[in-house]
């Protein structure tokens, strides 16, 4: 009800202008949505905030106020209570007639926005030649749901995976393949993942300990850079064996996005440290060129710096990150970036960021964002990894989430006698839920802290569950099915009539997903949207227990199947936001 917000706010200022003349007419009413049913669904709170400039008291500023308001089409009788505060209460003409709309609109009443804008969203970001781990599972479903609530209120989105696939990383890998496997740099597939995994780590364990294996890896990275053959045919072959472990990942989160790593950005490099020196930043400090920040110091109150290029000549990821930050703003003309990254890199960030502004390289016009967000814990508080001590893996964790919900699902349905279901119905719903349970137990947190992770509470059937939504859905349509009423046929016609409290709770409900979306638009807070959605539920389950459907006569029985569909639809489209798909039977 974000246009009724807007509204009553203007009609608020009308009123102020009416009472106090023309200057207050621009006054902020600070309407908010009440705190309690009791007070109606609007809270104006201006007097209080004008009493000391008008010299007068807030209750009789109100007075004035509602004298000149106007809102007979839109709410009941106003009502002043406490110091000064004005309660708004919508009328039920007013709700039906908003219902009745949104019922023949594809958006459900959330509009296109008004200022469509390229955006980019980096999220993802596995490391080539390793697996995905559970640390790369926030950033991956947090980005996808920004991307797609993003793309909905129809901003041209730009979904990039900005992978580590450059680096020293790559010169000790193939180095160290070329003594123990070379048939891995010559043969696509020739590895599997598991087993580059681990002789990456033999890599590392060697690079570590031997000198002369780190002079034949870092060699290995000279070639690599100039562009040498058979180095180059073997860093492709290793990138490929990862994409195609990372897909698998993607195609059970059901995730789109576009690939551009940090090899990407290697030519532009030498330019960024240019540019800097150009722009009178870069100093030299032991060997290495930095840009000292403004306002980060280390322990002994010294400046910190980023360093740009290091002392024996070679680049980092803050030089990446700043040609890629110039990139996406020069070449791809985007007008915010957006960063989902892990809480332990806002420093980093907030450097990079620093350095590319006092370059000059940040129009005015074009926003900067930093999407931060906690650790995955365990039940007991620490870090969540295996018995073994080690990070666990993303796939073993969702095939797990699956396989439990699957156990679950077999379990409930040999207490049902009657009901019987194939292999591949069990198969499907064991998938949509385990994955959409791992999915919104992450996303209904606020992402700025750590949870904790546990398979029981995620795949409970009540409570801020994904099973508890898909569950309000797979409802929706039962009742459909047992009417034998399809809900795309009820017609425009339709005239929803609120009568019970249970109704006027649900609609009111309803009609604040646009206020959800855009909130969630702006702050990029996934949570904001998973929190309305519970409510919905619990509020259609309120409303399916008080107010019968089936069993009511006409009209109420049409207008109660027209709130079913909208919740319906509502749960659908808001989970889809979410990257969650829904079922028709559970």
């Amino acid at each position: 009800m974000k246009a009724t917000q807007e509204q009553l706010k203007d009609k608020l200022k009308q009123a102020l202008g009416e009472a106090f003349g023309d200057q207050y007419a621009d006054t902020d009413p600070m309407l908010v949505p009440a705190s309690n049913p009791k007070f109606g669904d609007y809270q104006a709170n201006m007097a209080l905030s004008l009493a000391k400039k008008l010299g007068q008291k807030p209750r009789d500023i109100a007075h004035l106020v509602v004298d000149r308001l106007d809102i007979s089409d839109m709410c009941e009788t106003p009502e002043i209570a406490g110091p000064g505060f004005i309660n708004l209460r919508l009328t039920p003409s007013y709700l039906e007639t908003q219902l009745n709309s949104i019922q023949t609109d594809a958006r459900l009443g959330v509009p296109i926005s008004s200022h469509p804008k390229r955006e980019i969203v980096d999220f993802s970001s596995p490391n080539i030649a390793k697996e995905m781990h559970v640390g790369h599972l926030r950033s991956t479903i947090i980005g996808d749901a920004i991307a797609r609530i993003l793309e909905f209120r129809g901003h041209d989105v730009l979904r990039l995976n900005h992978v580590g696939d450059w680096g020293t990383q790559f010169g000790m890998l193939i180095t160290y393949l070329r003594e123990v496997s070379p048939s891995a740099l010559t043969t696509a597939n020739a590895l599997e993942i598991g087993d580059l995994v681990n002789f990456y780590k033999q890599a590392k364990k060697r690079f570590d300990e031997d000198e002369d294996f780190q002079e034949k890896a870092r060699q290995e990275v000279v070639r690599l850079q100039a562009g040498g053959k058979d180095t180059v045919h073997a860093w492709k072959l290793l990138c490929e064996q990862s994409r195609l472990e990372f897909q698998v990942i993607y195609d059970l989160l059901d995730i789109q996005v576009e690939e551009r790593g940090e090899s990407f950005y290697n030519p532009l490099l030498s330019a960024v440290v240019e540019d800097l020196e150009k722009a009178g930043l870069l100093e030299e400090n032991q060997g290495a060129k930095v840009v000292f920040l403004e306002g980060f110091k280390n322990r002994e109150g010294e400046p910190l710096p980023l360093i740009v290029q290091k002392s024996d000549g070679g680049y980092n990821y803050a030089t990446t990150d700043l040609a890629a930050l110039r990139y996406r703003i020069q070449e791809d003309r985007a007008k915010r970036l957006i960063y989902v990254t892990d809480a332990g890199q806002a420093n980093h960030f907030a450097g990079v960021f620093q350095v590319a502004n006092r370059a000059g390289w940040i129009p005015e016009d074009v926003e900067i964002v930093h999407v931060p967000f906690g650790l995955v814990l365990g039940e007991d508080g620490k870090k969540l990894k295996t018995r073994a001590g080690d990070t666990v893996r993303l796939r073993d964790l969702l095939d797990e989430a699956v396989a439990r919900a699957h156990e679950d699902l077999e379990s409930r349905l040999n207490e049902v006698e009657a009901r019987e279901e194939t292999e591949e119905f069990i198969a499907n719903v064991a998938k949509v839920v385990g994955i959409s349970a791992v999915k919104y137990a992450d996303l209904s947190q606020n992402r700025t802290g750590n949870y904790k992770f546990s398979f029981d509470k995620m795949l409970a059937l009540k409570g801020n569950t994904a099973p508890y939504m898909l569950y309000a859905y797979a409802r929706t349509q039962s009742i459909s099915r047992k009417g034998n009423i399809n809900y795309e046929k009820l017609g425009e016609n339709v005239k929803i009539i609120l009568k019970e409290e249970a109704e006027f709770t649900l609609a009111k409900h309803l009609l604040q997903l646009d206020e959800v979306i855009t909130e969630v638009e702006q702050e990029l807070l996934p949570n904001r949207l998973c929190e309305y959605l519970y409510q919905l539920s619990e509020k259609f389950n309120q409303f399916f227990e008080n107010c019968p459907v089936l069993k009511s006569e006409e009209p109420m029985r049409t207008s109660r199947l027209a709130l079913c569909d909208l919740t319906a639809r509502t749960l659908k489209l808001g989970l889809s936001l979410l990257g969650i798909g829904v079922l028709e039977r559970m």
